[in-house]
Protein backbone atom coordinates (compact mmCIF):
# COMPACT_ATOMS: atom_id res chain seq x y z
CA UNK A 1 0.00 0.00 0.00
CA UNK A 2 1.82 3.80 -1.23
CA UNK A 3 0.55 5.39 2.16
CA UNK A 4 2.77 7.88 1.45
CA UNK A 5 0.34 9.04 -0.60
CA UNK A 6 -2.29 8.93 1.97
CA UNK A 7 -0.20 10.98 4.44
CA UNK A 8 1.14 13.50 1.94
CA UNK A 9 -3.00 14.14 0.80
CA UNK A 10 -3.70 14.28 5.06
CA UNK A 11 -0.92 17.00 5.45
CA UNK A 12 -2.73 19.23 2.69
CA UNK A 13 -6.00 18.75 4.36
CA UNK A 14 -4.75 18.98 8.31
CA UNK A 15 -2.96 22.48 6.89
CA UNK A 16 -5.94 24.10 4.67
CA UNK A 17 -7.89 23.51 8.23
CA UNK A 18 -5.69 25.65 9.48
CA UNK A 19 -6.05 28.27 7.13
CA UNK A 20 -9.40 28.20 7.31
CA UNK A 21 -9.17 28.88 11.27
CA UNK A 22 -7.47 32.75 10.37
CA UNK A 23 -10.70 34.29 9.55
CA UNK A 24 -12.39 33.05 12.66
CA UNK A 25 -8.87 34.71 14.68
CA UNK A 26 -9.27 37.58 13.02
CA UNK A 27 -12.65 38.57 13.40
CA UNK A 28 -12.59 37.58 17.56
CA UNK A 29 -9.02 40.06 17.27
CA UNK A 30 -11.30 42.84 15.67
CA UNK A 31 -14.07 42.05 18.07
CA UNK A 32 -11.74 42.32 20.93
CA UNK A 33 -12.59 39.10 22.22
CA UNK A 34 -10.71 36.98 24.75
CA UNK A 35 -11.34 33.89 22.68
CA UNK A 36 -8.97 34.97 20.06
CA UNK A 37 -5.33 33.04 21.43
CA UNK A 38 -7.58 29.97 21.04
CA UNK A 39 -7.53 30.46 17.20
CA UNK A 40 -4.52 31.54 17.03
CA UNK A 41 -3.07 28.56 18.97
CA UNK A 42 -5.38 25.76 16.84
CA UNK A 43 -4.37 27.29 13.43
CA UNK A 44 -0.89 27.17 14.17
CA UNK A 45 -0.87 23.96 15.51
CA UNK A 46 -2.52 22.44 12.50
CA UNK A 47 -0.21 24.40 9.91
CA UNK A 48 2.48 22.89 11.51
CA UNK A 49 1.05 19.78 11.98
CA UNK A 50 -0.21 19.51 8.44
CA UNK A 51 3.10 20.93 7.20
CA UNK A 52 5.33 18.08 9.00
CA UNK A 53 3.03 15.63 7.10
CA UNK A 54 3.55 16.69 3.72
CA UNK A 55 7.40 16.50 4.78
CA UNK A 56 6.88 13.47 6.02
CA UNK A 57 5.16 12.13 3.30
CA UNK A 58 8.30 13.30 0.63
CA UNK A 59 7.31 13.00 -2.74
CA UNK A 60 4.60 11.86 -3.71
CA UNK A 61 3.61 8.71 -5.86
CA UNK A 62 1.99 9.52 -8.99
CA UNK A 63 -0.36 5.78 -9.18
CA UNK A 64 -2.39 5.33 -6.34
CA UNK A 65 -5.20 2.14 -5.90
CA UNK A 66 -8.37 1.72 -4.43
CA UNK A 67 -6.88 0.27 -0.95
CA UNK A 68 -5.52 3.79 -0.66
CA UNK A 69 -8.24 5.40 -1.77
CA UNK A 70 -10.58 3.69 0.59
CA UNK A 71 -8.24 4.61 3.48
CA UNK A 72 -7.89 8.26 2.68
CA UNK A 73 -11.38 8.37 2.24
CA UNK A 74 -12.36 6.91 5.79
CA UNK A 75 -9.18 9.01 7.02
CA UNK A 76 -10.39 12.33 6.19
CA UNK A 77 -13.47 12.48 7.27
CA UNK A 78 -12.37 10.40 11.08
CA UNK A 79 -9.10 12.52 11.56
CA UNK A 80 -10.21 16.19 10.71
CA UNK A 81 -13.19 16.30 12.52
CA UNK A 82 -10.96 15.76 15.53
CA UNK A 83 -8.63 18.12 14.52
CA UNK A 84 -11.45 20.35 14.07
CA UNK A 85 -12.99 20.28 17.79
CA UNK A 86 -9.80 22.45 19.33
CA UNK A 87 -11.12 25.08 18.96
CA UNK A 88 -14.26 24.21 21.02
CA UNK A 89 -12.39 22.62 23.23
CA UNK A 90 -10.79 26.56 23.92
CA UNK A 91 -13.54 27.87 24.69
CA UNK A 92 -14.49 25.55 27.64
CA UNK A 93 -16.49 22.62 25.42
CA UNK A 94 -16.45 19.03 26.46
CA UNK A 95 -14.70 16.49 24.65
CA UNK A 96 -17.81 14.86 23.72
CA UNK A 97 -19.62 18.37 22.64
CA UNK A 98 -16.62 19.62 20.94
CA UNK A 99 -16.22 16.63 18.67
CA UNK A 100 -19.99 16.20 18.48
CA UNK A 101 -19.65 19.97 17.20
CA UNK A 102 -17.05 19.41 14.65
CA UNK A 103 -17.93 16.31 13.29
CA UNK A 104 -21.88 17.51 12.64
CA UNK A 105 -20.16 20.56 11.27
CA UNK A 106 -17.93 18.94 8.57
CA UNK A 107 -20.36 16.27 7.81
CA UNK A 108 -22.66 19.36 7.30
CA UNK A 109 -25.50 17.45 9.54
CA UNK A 110 -25.83 20.82 11.64
CA UNK A 111 -27.13 19.07 15.01
CA UNK A 112 -25.67 21.33 17.53
CA UNK A 113 -24.96 21.03 21.61
CA UNK A 114 -24.38 24.63 21.31
CA UNK A 115 -26.75 27.40 23.12
CA UNK A 116 -27.26 31.15 23.32
CA UNK A 117 -25.81 31.12 19.86
CA UNK A 118 -27.30 34.98 19.65
CA UNK A 119 -24.29 36.13 22.29
CA UNK A 120 -21.51 33.47 20.85
CA UNK A 121 -18.46 35.17 19.83
CA UNK A 122 -18.85 35.94 16.01
CA UNK A 123 -15.52 33.69 15.78
CA UNK A 124 -16.73 30.76 17.18
CA UNK A 125 -19.85 31.46 14.84
CA UNK A 126 -18.14 31.58 11.92
CA UNK A 127 -15.63 28.94 12.60
CA UNK A 128 -18.58 26.46 12.17
CA UNK A 129 -20.13 27.91 9.18
CA UNK A 130 -16.50 27.64 7.39
CA UNK A 131 -16.46 23.83 9.36
CA UNK A 132 -19.70 23.14 6.80
CA UNK A 133 -18.42 24.78 3.70
CA UNK A 134 -15.05 23.14 3.92
CA UNK A 135 -17.06 19.73 4.57
CA UNK A 136 -19.63 20.44 1.36
CA UNK A 137 -16.75 20.64 -1.07
CA UNK A 138 -15.33 17.64 0.15
CA UNK A 139 -18.74 15.92 0.25
CA UNK A 140 -18.73 17.09 -3.57
CA UNK A 141 -15.44 16.07 -4.46
CA UNK A 142 -15.61 12.42 -2.59
CA UNK A 143 -19.16 11.94 -4.23
CA UNK A 144 -18.15 12.86 -7.97
CA UNK A 145 -14.37 11.83 -8.12
CA UNK A 146 -13.70 9.21 -5.60
CA UNK A 147 -16.92 7.11 -4.97
CA UNK A 148 -17.85 6.49 -8.51
CA UNK A 149 -13.93 5.15 -8.91
CA UNK A 150 -14.42 3.11 -6.33
CA UNK A 151 -17.84 1.70 -6.79
CA UNK A 152 -19.62 2.54 -3.87
CA UNK A 153 -23.33 2.82 -3.37
CA UNK A 154 -24.15 2.57 -7.01
CA UNK A 155 -22.04 5.53 -7.53
CA UNK A 156 -20.14 3.97 -10.56
CA UNK A 157 -23.37 5.13 -12.11
CA UNK A 158 -21.58 8.56 -12.44
CA UNK A 159 -18.30 7.94 -13.43
CA UNK A 160 -16.93 10.83 -15.50
CA UNK A 161 -15.35 9.68 -19.02
CA UNK A 162 -11.35 10.39 -18.43
CA UNK A 163 -8.33 9.13 -20.11
CA UNK A 164 -5.49 7.42 -18.81
CA UNK A 165 -7.01 8.03 -15.26
CA UNK A 166 -6.84 4.22 -14.29
CA UNK A 167 -5.72 4.47 -10.66
CA UNK A 168 -4.60 7.47 -10.67
CA UNK A 169 -7.06 9.16 -7.76
CA UNK A 170 -4.96 12.52 -6.57
CA UNK A 171 -4.59 13.37 -10.40
CA UNK A 172 -8.17 12.65 -11.08
CA UNK A 173 -9.78 14.52 -7.95
CA UNK A 174 -7.70 17.82 -8.94
CA UNK A 175 -8.79 17.91 -12.15
CA UNK A 176 -11.86 17.20 -11.12
CA UNK A 177 -12.13 19.48 -8.00
CA UNK A 178 -10.84 22.85 -9.76
CA UNK A 179 -13.87 23.20 -11.78
CA UNK A 180 -16.26 21.70 -9.37
CA UNK A 181 -14.74 24.43 -6.85
CA UNK A 182 -15.03 27.24 -8.71
CA UNK A 183 -18.73 26.77 -9.37
CA UNK A 184 -19.19 25.69 -5.66
CA UNK A 185 -17.39 29.43 -4.78
CA UNK A 186 -19.64 31.23 -7.63
CA UNK A 187 -22.67 30.11 -5.99
CA UNK A 188 -21.68 30.69 -2.30
CA UNK A 189 -20.79 34.54 -3.44
CA UNK A 190 -24.41 34.64 -5.22
CA UNK A 191 -25.94 32.91 -2.40
CA UNK A 192 -23.93 35.38 0.12
CA UNK A 193 -25.49 38.51 -2.36
CA UNK A 194 -28.81 37.48 -2.35
CA UNK A 195 -28.86 37.35 1.26
CA UNK A 196 -27.40 40.98 1.93
CA UNK A 197 -29.85 42.47 -0.41
CA UNK A 198 -32.19 40.67 1.13
CA UNK A 199 -31.49 42.81 4.36
CA UNK A 200 -29.17 40.64 6.61
CA UNK A 201 -25.62 42.09 7.67
CA UNK A 202 -22.63 41.27 5.99
CA UNK A 203 -21.82 38.47 8.78
CA UNK A 204 -25.15 36.84 8.40
CA UNK A 205 -24.93 37.20 4.95
CA UNK A 206 -21.45 35.38 4.24
CA UNK A 207 -21.89 32.66 7.44
CA UNK A 208 -26.07 31.64 6.26
CA UNK A 209 -24.32 31.86 2.41
CA UNK A 210 -21.64 29.06 3.63
CA UNK A 211 -23.93 26.80 5.33
CA UNK A 212 -26.55 27.07 3.04
CA UNK A 213 -24.64 25.68 -0.15
CA UNK A 214 -23.11 23.79 1.91
CA UNK A 215 -26.43 21.87 2.86
CA UNK A 216 -25.26 22.22 6.23
CA UNK A 217 -27.80 24.57 8.32
CA UNK A 218 -25.66 26.21 11.03
CA UNK A 219 -27.31 29.51 11.91
CA UNK A 220 -26.19 32.60 13.78
CA UNK A 221 -28.90 32.60 15.79
CA UNK A 222 -30.97 30.19 18.46
CA UNK A 223 -34.25 30.53 15.93
CA UNK A 224 -32.33 29.34 12.83
CA UNK A 225 -33.70 30.72 9.60
CA UNK A 226 -36.81 31.95 12.07
CA UNK A 227 -35.22 35.05 12.43
CA UNK A 228 -35.65 36.16 9.50
CA UNK A 229 -39.50 35.35 8.76
CA UNK A 230 -40.81 38.13 6.65
CA UNK A 231 -37.74 38.79 4.83
CA UNK A 232 -36.64 38.04 1.51
CA UNK A 233 -34.05 36.13 2.63
CA UNK A 234 -36.32 33.21 2.81
CA UNK A 235 -37.09 32.98 -0.88
CA UNK A 236 -33.20 33.40 -1.24
CA UNK A 237 -32.77 30.38 1.10
CA UNK A 238 -35.27 28.45 -0.91
CA UNK A 239 -33.54 28.82 -3.85
CA UNK A 240 -30.25 28.13 -3.12
CA UNK A 241 -31.01 24.97 -1.21
CA UNK A 242 -32.51 23.64 -4.38
CA UNK A 243 -29.31 24.31 -5.62
CA UNK A 244 -27.59 22.51 -3.21
CA UNK A 245 -29.20 19.37 -3.90
CA UNK A 246 -28.52 19.45 -7.35
CA UNK A 247 -25.37 17.75 -8.93
CA UNK A 248 -22.74 19.72 -8.90
CA UNK A 249 -20.89 18.74 -12.05
CA UNK A 250 -23.74 19.45 -14.31
CA UNK A 251 -24.34 22.96 -12.52
CA UNK A 252 -20.65 23.40 -13.29
CA UNK A 253 -21.30 22.19 -16.76
CA UNK A 254 -24.38 24.61 -17.05
CA UNK A 255 -22.24 27.40 -15.64
CA UNK A 256 -18.65 27.13 -17.67
CA UNK A 257 -19.89 24.98 -20.71
CA UNK A 258 -23.60 26.27 -21.53
CA UNK A 259 -24.89 22.48 -21.00
CA UNK A 260 -28.04 23.08 -19.48
CA UNK A 261 -29.67 20.30 -21.09
CA UNK A 262 -27.83 17.95 -18.85
CA UNK A 263 -29.36 19.39 -15.96
CA UNK A 264 -32.71 19.33 -17.22
CA UNK A 265 -32.63 15.64 -18.64
CA UNK A 266 -31.39 14.09 -15.87
CA UNK A 267 -34.20 12.03 -14.39
CA UNK A 268 -32.71 12.34 -10.32
CA UNK A 269 -33.01 16.10 -10.86
CA UNK A 270 -36.70 15.29 -12.23
CA UNK A 271 -37.12 13.45 -9.20
CA UNK A 272 -35.98 15.58 -6.97
CA UNK A 273 -37.90 18.39 -7.87
CA UNK A 274 -41.14 16.50 -8.11
CA UNK A 275 -40.79 14.78 -4.82
CA UNK A 276 -40.23 18.36 -2.85
CA UNK A 277 -43.15 20.10 -4.05
CA UNK A 278 -45.56 16.73 -3.99
CA UNK A 279 -44.42 16.62 0.12
CA UNK A 280 -45.12 20.47 0.38
CA UNK A 281 -48.62 20.69 -1.31
CA UNK A 282 -49.46 17.91 0.51
CA UNK A 283 -48.49 19.76 4.18
CA UNK A 284 -50.34 22.51 2.71
CA UNK A 285 -53.66 20.60 1.56
CA UNK A 286 -53.83 18.61 4.52
CA UNK A 287 -53.45 21.74 6.86
CA UNK A 288 -55.97 23.70 5.01
CA UNK A 289 -58.38 20.58 5.16
CA UNK A 290 -57.89 19.40 8.60
CA UNK A 291 -55.91 21.87 10.95
CA UNK A 292 -58.24 23.92 13.42
CA UNK A 293 -57.74 26.36 14.48
CA UNK A 294 -55.09 27.10 11.38
CA UNK A 295 -51.04 27.50 12.04
CA UNK A 296 -50.91 29.00 9.02
CA UNK A 297 -52.33 32.43 8.44
CA UNK A 298 -52.84 32.53 4.77
CA UNK A 299 -52.20 29.85 2.06
CA UNK A 300 -49.35 31.46 0.37
CA UNK A 301 -47.79 31.70 3.60
CA UNK A 302 -48.22 28.30 4.67
CA UNK A 303 -46.90 27.39 0.98
CA UNK A 304 -43.59 29.37 1.53
CA UNK A 305 -42.92 27.70 5.07
CA UNK A 306 -43.80 24.85 3.54
CA UNK A 307 -41.59 24.63 0.30
CA UNK A 308 -38.95 25.93 2.88
CA UNK A 309 -38.99 24.00 5.58
CA UNK A 310 -39.33 20.19 3.41
CA UNK A 311 -36.51 21.67 0.76
CA UNK A 312 -34.64 21.98 4.31
CA UNK A 313 -35.04 18.69 5.53
CA UNK A 314 -34.99 16.68 2.01
CA UNK A 315 -31.24 18.11 1.29
CA UNK A 316 -30.13 18.13 4.86
CA UNK A 317 -29.56 21.52 5.31
CA UNK A 318 -31.32 21.49 7.98
CA UNK A 319 -32.81 25.62 8.87
CA UNK A 320 -36.00 25.73 10.43
CA UNK A 321 -38.55 28.70 10.42
CA UNK A 322 -40.99 26.93 12.63
CA UNK A 323 -41.95 24.18 15.08
CA UNK A 324 -42.95 22.04 12.11
CA UNK A 325 -43.27 19.11 14.13
CA UNK A 326 -46.27 20.73 15.87
CA UNK A 327 -48.34 20.78 12.48
CA UNK A 328 -50.04 17.36 13.47
CA UNK A 329 -49.09 13.65 13.11
CA UNK A 330 -49.69 13.50 8.91
CA UNK A 331 -47.15 16.41 9.08
CA UNK A 332 -44.37 14.66 11.49
CA UNK A 333 -44.22 11.48 9.12
CA UNK A 334 -43.95 13.69 5.99
CA UNK A 335 -40.96 15.32 7.58
CA UNK A 336 -39.50 11.60 8.57
CA UNK A 337 -40.19 10.63 5.47
CA UNK A 338 -38.31 13.35 3.70
CA UNK A 339 -35.63 13.10 6.38
CA UNK A 340 -34.69 9.63 4.91
CA UNK A 341 -34.22 10.98 0.36
CA UNK A 342 -31.84 13.13 0.07
CA UNK A 343 -30.76 14.83 -2.95
CA UNK A 344 -29.37 14.25 -6.21
CA UNK A 345 -25.78 12.64 -6.16
CA UNK A 346 -22.72 14.50 -6.39
CA UNK A 347 -24.74 17.02 -4.92
CA UNK A 348 -23.97 18.55 -1.22
CA UNK A 349 -27.25 16.85 -0.02
CA UNK A 350 -27.52 14.02 2.55
CA UNK A 351 -29.74 10.81 2.66
CA UNK A 352 -30.61 7.89 0.09
CA UNK A 353 -30.74 9.82 -3.08
CA UNK A 354 -32.74 9.91 -5.44
CA UNK A 355 -31.19 7.81 -8.06
CA UNK A 356 -30.90 5.14 -5.35
CA UNK A 357 -34.88 5.46 -4.85
CA UNK A 358 -35.63 5.68 -8.69
CA UNK A 359 -33.27 2.33 -9.54
CA UNK A 360 -34.63 0.92 -6.20
CA UNK A 361 -38.02 0.89 -7.61
CA UNK A 362 -37.30 -0.36 -11.09
CA UNK A 363 -35.96 -3.33 -9.36
CA UNK A 364 -39.05 -4.15 -7.71
CA UNK A 365 -41.03 -3.86 -10.72
CA UNK A 366 -38.78 -5.65 -13.03
CA UNK A 367 -38.59 -8.41 -10.00
CA UNK A 368 -42.56 -8.24 -10.05
CA UNK A 369 -42.59 -9.13 -14.21
CA UNK A 370 -40.05 -11.37 -13.46
CA UNK A 371 -41.99 -13.44 -11.50
CA UNK A 372 -45.05 -13.33 -14.14
CA UNK A 373 -42.41 -14.52 -17.02
CA UNK A 374 -40.25 -16.55 -15.60
CA UNK A 375 -38.58 -16.70 -18.87
CA UNK A 376 -38.46 -13.48 -19.56
CA UNK A 377 -35.37 -10.80 -19.57
CA UNK A 378 -36.46 -7.76 -18.02
CA UNK A 379 -34.09 -4.77 -18.30
CA UNK A 380 -33.71 -2.35 -15.42
CA UNK A 381 -32.85 1.36 -17.08
CA UNK A 382 -31.80 4.40 -15.54
CA UNK A 383 -31.15 7.75 -17.62
CA UNK A 384 -31.29 5.34 -20.95
CA UNK A 385 -28.60 2.65 -19.54
CA UNK A 386 -28.77 -0.90 -18.67
CA UNK A 387 -28.09 -1.22 -15.31
CA UNK A 388 -25.26 -4.11 -14.60
CA UNK A 389 -25.42 -6.51 -11.85
CA UNK A 390 -22.77 -4.71 -9.99
CA UNK A 391 -24.01 -1.47 -10.31
CA UNK A 392 -27.61 -2.58 -9.22
CA UNK A 393 -25.93 -5.08 -5.75
CA UNK A 394 -24.50 -1.87 -5.00
CA UNK A 395 -26.90 0.91 -4.11
CA UNK A 396 -29.01 -2.54 -2.65
CA UNK A 397 -26.11 -3.28 -0.46
CA UNK A 398 -26.09 0.92 0.29
CA UNK A 399 -29.86 0.96 1.42
CA UNK A 400 -29.51 -2.30 3.32
CA UNK A 401 -26.51 -0.90 5.16
CA UNK A 402 -28.05 2.67 5.14
CA UNK A 403 -31.65 0.89 7.22
CA UNK A 404 -29.69 -1.07 9.20
CA UNK A 405 -27.41 1.46 10.55
CA UNK A 406 -30.37 3.46 10.92
CA UNK A 407 -32.07 0.72 13.38
CA UNK A 408 -29.11 -0.24 14.87
CA UNK A 409 -28.84 3.49 16.08
CA UNK A 410 -32.04 4.01 16.78
CA UNK A 411 -32.05 1.10 19.43
CA UNK A 412 -29.02 2.02 21.07
CA UNK A 413 -30.60 5.76 21.36
CA UNK A 414 -33.27 4.25 22.79
CA UNK A 415 -31.20 2.26 25.32
CA UNK A 416 -29.87 5.55 26.72
CA UNK A 417 -33.34 6.59 28.03
CA UNK A 418 -34.84 8.33 25.19
CA UNK A 419 -38.14 8.08 24.44
CA UNK A 420 -39.54 6.61 20.91
CA UNK A 421 -39.52 9.83 18.73
CA UNK A 422 -36.52 11.09 19.49
CA UNK A 423 -34.59 7.65 19.42
CA UNK A 424 -35.99 7.28 16.17
CA UNK A 425 -35.54 10.64 15.00
CA UNK A 426 -32.01 11.08 16.27
CA UNK A 427 -30.82 8.69 14.57
CA UNK A 428 -32.41 9.20 10.97
CA UNK A 429 -31.63 12.44 11.01
CA UNK A 430 -27.69 11.38 12.07
CA UNK A 431 -27.67 8.54 9.45
CA UNK A 432 -28.55 11.08 6.94
CA UNK A 433 -26.78 13.93 8.13
CA UNK A 434 -29.98 16.67 8.03
CA UNK A 435 -29.95 18.60 11.50
CA UNK A 436 -33.16 18.24 13.70
CA UNK A 437 -34.68 16.11 14.76
CA UNK A 438 -38.62 15.71 15.83
CA UNK A 439 -39.95 16.25 19.47
CA UNK A 440 -39.27 18.63 22.17
CA UNK A 441 -36.20 17.38 22.89
CA UNK A 442 -33.90 17.71 19.59
CA UNK A 443 -36.82 18.96 17.08
CA UNK A 444 -36.83 22.14 15.64
CA UNK A 445 -37.26 24.61 18.54
CA UNK A 446 -34.55 22.04 20.32
CA UNK A 447 -30.94 21.10 20.02
CA UNK A 448 -28.86 17.66 21.28
CA UNK A 449 -26.98 19.55 23.80
CA UNK A 450 -29.54 17.69 26.81
CA UNK A 451 -28.44 14.16 25.29
CA UNK A 452 -26.14 11.99 27.56
CA UNK A 453 -22.74 11.68 26.41
CA UNK A 454 -23.34 8.41 25.14
CA UNK A 455 -26.27 9.47 22.72
CA UNK A 456 -24.12 11.82 21.30
CA UNK A 457 -21.51 9.54 20.42
CA UNK A 458 -24.10 7.29 18.99
CA UNK A 459 -25.52 10.42 17.04
CA UNK A 460 -21.71 11.73 16.22
CA UNK A 461 -20.47 7.68 14.87
CA UNK A 462 -23.65 7.45 12.77
CA UNK A 463 -23.05 11.04 11.18
CA UNK A 464 -20.30 9.55 9.79
CA UNK A 465 -20.80 6.38 8.81
CA UNK A 466 -23.99 8.21 6.72
CA UNK A 467 -21.33 11.19 5.04
CA UNK A 468 -18.57 7.95 3.82
CA UNK A 469 -21.56 6.11 2.68
CA UNK A 470 -21.25 3.00 4.74
CA UNK A 471 -19.62 0.62 2.56
CA UNK A 472 -15.97 2.29 2.21
CA UNK A 473 -15.80 1.72 6.30
CA UNK A 474 -17.09 -1.82 6.54
CA UNK A 475 -14.43 -2.55 3.61
CA UNK A 476 -11.71 -1.04 5.91
CA UNK A 477 -12.98 -3.60 8.40
CA UNK A 478 -12.20 -6.75 6.28
CA UNK A 479 -9.23 -8.98 7.30
CA UNK A 480 -8.76 -9.19 3.05
CA UNK A 481 -8.05 -5.10 2.85
CA UNK A 482 -5.33 -4.85 5.45
CA UNK A 483 -3.63 -8.11 3.94
CA UNK A 484 -3.97 -6.59 0.63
Amino acid sequence: MQLRTVIFALGIMTTLLGVAMLPSWLIDIADQREEWPVFAGSAGMLILFGTGLTILAGKRPERTGAREAFLLTVLVWTVLPGLAALPFLGVGMSLTDALFESVSGLTTTGATVITGLDSQSRGILLWRAILQWFGGIGIIVTAIAILPALRVGGMQLFQLESSDMSGKFMPRIEAIASQIGLAYLLVSFACAASYLASGMSLFDAVAHSMTTVSAGGYSTHDASFGAFIGSPAIFAAIFFMVIAGLPFSLIALTMFHGRWQNLVKDPQVRLYLALWITLSLAILVWHELSVDPPVFRQVQDGLVLSLFNVISIMTGTGYATAAYDSWGSPVIVIFLVATFLGGCAGSAACGIKMFRLEISFRAVIAHTRQMISPHRVVRIRYAGKVIDNETLQSVMVFVFLYLGTFVIAAILLSLTGLDVLTSISGAATSVSNVGPGLGPVIGPAGTFEPLSDRAKWICATAMLLGRLEFTAVFVLMTRRFWKG
